[in-house]
């Protein structure tokens, strides 16, 4: 059996889908119960956690290189849509939401803070909406910024920039 190179190497930017943006620390080998696997050791800065994923699995859990500036931009133009809120009951959707963070793709996720994005006039969230739009908007901002080269206070701004336009 021939081992495939990985695409990801160390210092490499990663979207790990149940955590966000992550990067590659190192490849390491360790032994487990007598088998020696390759990890990657993948640091998550912000939630100040240290993953390590076995690199035959992490195409498989969906793992993936950041989003290419086209992805990010079909994002943008997913927040400027109209909000799809569907009439099913709020665990419902408040699940559906929720895969769409941990799905790890970006225009999910954007459709996510898209249809939980409420302006100064409308009615409050609850804490629940405000919670899955709060993880939402972190994760579309923190791939953003990774995209465009780290500055996530510009990102922000540009996120909060086209959900202002929208709702204008």
């Amino acid at each position: 059996m021939t081992k495939k190179k990985s695409e990801f190497r160390p210092n490499d930017y990663v979207v790990y889908p149940a955590h966000g943006v992550g990067q590659i620390m190192s490849i390491e080998e360790q032994e487990i119960a007598g088998i020696t696997l390759e990890l990657f050791v993948i640091s998550f800065e912000k939630d100040k956690m240290t993953l390590r994923v076995p690199t035959h699995k992490a195409t498989e859990i969906g793992m993936r290189s950041l989003s290419s500036p086209d992805v990010v931009s079909q994002a943008m133009k997913t927040l400027k849509g109209k909000a799809k809120v569907k009439r099913a009951m709020w665990s419902r959707r408040a699940q559906e939401y929720e895969q769409k963070i941990n799905s790890g793709d970006l225009i999910a996720i954007a459709e996510v803070v898209r249809d939980l994005h409420r302006g100064d006039d409308q009615r409050e969230q609850s804490y629940s909406e405000r919670q899955l739009y709060e993880a939402a908007l972190e994760r579309l901002t923190r791939e953003v910024a990774a995209v465009s080269g780290g500055d996530e206070v510009a990102a922000a701004k540009q996120v909060d920039d086209v959900l202002i336009s929208r709702a204008a």
